[in-house]
């Protein structure tokens, strides 16, 4: 038997074990009725990654088929692939395997920057899989009191949000929200362990914020999805927000993060935010990340 036709059933069976070792919870879906598998369907892979639900069989079938490094990379992340199963998924594929390097993405252009300023009044936010703020509309920057400003590496969220006083936290539900994100880091950390990127960001904030540290000894993994988070404003009070992720094409492993009103309340006050925004931030050409600040920087990893 040639060394394709070992491969194959072998990939199949791979991609099963793995497949059925993720709930429908670890990616924010819901259970679902009738579910006769322990974790994820086919159909959900498939729409997980981006690919199509025939040719996604056909791989799990072990079929010969032709499968791209971009494609493999999407069905890795969807299934939580470590480092070394996502090595044995290439070698199994027949493709070629290179070490995903650390993301260069350091800036947007100026169509990404027009997006997400013309989705004001709702917040918007370019972030990467670190949760750096590559880019971010008046009304983002005023509900995170994102400041922009000199400096070598873009502002990060999740640093802001872990060193700042509980009541100056903008997540209104902090001990709910911060472990989730905390679980959507660790989902993306799997591709980038042993950076010195990464591991230094990790490492110098658990070293600031032992709340961070707690969660990240965990382990947890989720994935970005659709999630009502509430807000607190310092003038306008509670804001609920519903974020949805969005995929950048060209931009690996970024996201554009949208923040839209999740009742009548919130609109009306969102109309408010709009205001306050552009005259604090007025629109401007796309930033760098370089160009893009905060208050309280967090040092370079």
């Amino acid at each position: 038997m040639g060394t394709t036709q070992r491969r194959r059933p072998e990939l199949a069976t791979f991609l099963r074990s793995r497949r059925a070792r993720v709930t429908p919870a670890d990616v924010g879906m819901p259970p679902g009725l009738r579910r006769r598998t322990p974790g994820l369907r086919r159909e959900e892979v498939a729409q997980l990654s981006g690919v199509g639900v025939t040719w996604y069989t056909w791989l799990e079938q072990g079929r010969p088929i032709n499968a791209s490094p971009q494609v493999l990379d999407a069905v890795a992340r969807t299934l939580r692939l470590d480092t070394p199963e996502r090595e044995h998924l290439y070698h199994l594929a027949e493709v070629p395997y290179a070490a995903v390097p650390e993301s260069v993405v350091r800036s947007v252009g100026a169509e990404i920057q027009g997006i997400i300023d013309a989705l004001v009044p709702r917040p918007a936010v370019v972030y990467n899989a670190r949760y750096d703020v590559l880019a971010a509309n008046p009304v983002y920057r005023d509900l995170f009191s994102v400041r922009p400003g000199p400096g070598e590496r873009p502002p990060n969220v999740l640093w802001k949000l872990f060193t700042v006083p509980e009541e100056d936290c903008p997540l209104r539900f902090r001990d709910s929200e911060l472990p989730m994100m905390v679980a959507t880091l660790r989902a993306a950390y799997g591709l980038h362990a042993g950076e010195p990127a990464w591991e230094g960001f990790i490492r110098g904030l658990s070293a600031v914020s032992p709340h961070f540290a707690r969660l990240w000894e965990s382990g947890d993994v989720l994935e970005p999805g659709r999630r009502v988070k509430a807000f607190r404003h310092r003038e306008l009070g509670e804001l609920r927000m519903t974020s949805v992720s969005l995929s950048v094409n060209g931009m690996p492993e970024c996201r554009i993060v949208v923040y839209t009103p999740a009742d009548e309340d919130t609109a009306r006050r969102a109309a408010l935010l709009r205001e306050r925004g552009e005259s604090l931030w007025p629109s401007s050409p796309a930033r760098s990340a370089a160009e893009c600040g905060e208050e309280t920087r967090n040092p370079a990893p």
